[in-house]
């Protein structure tokens, strides 16, 4: 088994996570598992303090705290990993997880997408193919089958 604590844990460029900062949870994992299910415990809860953290630039912490909001609980974000029966990869899928989260929620926004006019022509050749269809359906009434 591999020794995760002296790890930094990159989420973009050359901003890391502290090991440090880090709260570990474990406890036993729902679900088929065999004969030692009952008495490992195997999922893993990974905490980390957004609001307090020193890691994470200025900016990219007020845009976090704003994005994962309706996910955080007093500041901290938590992330749950429990498709494994062993305690190390399920750790592995949290730290995963938590670093894509924290990526995504510091991205940049964004460009504002620019208006740009619809051309001339395109607008004619769409009315002018509506106008056909109206004159098709229109053909098709008063059918005289009497």
């Amino acid at each position: 088994m591999g020794h995760m604590s002296s790890r930094e844990h990159v989420i973009r460029g050359s901003v890391s996570l502290p090991e440090a900062e880090l709260m570990w949870r474990f406890s036993r994992s729902s679900g088929p598992g065999g004969q030692h299910v009952n008495t490992s415990d195997s999922q893993v809860e990974l905490r980390f303090d957004l609001a307090k953290t020193e890691a994470l630039p200025e900016v990219w912490k007020d845009r976090a705290l704003e994005r994962l909001a309706s996910r955080l609980v007093g500041g901290v974000i938590s992330v749950r990993a429990s498709e494994h029966r062993s305690q190390w990869r399920n750790r592995e899928m949290a730290l995963v997880r938590l670093a894509a989260l924290l990526a995504e929620a510091t991205a940049p926004p964004p460009k504002p997408r620019r208006a740009t006019k619809i051309p001339r022509g395109i607008n004619e050749r769409r009315l002018r193919n509506k106008k056909q269809r109206s004159d098709t359906k229109k053909g098709r009434t008063g059918g005289g089958w009497d």
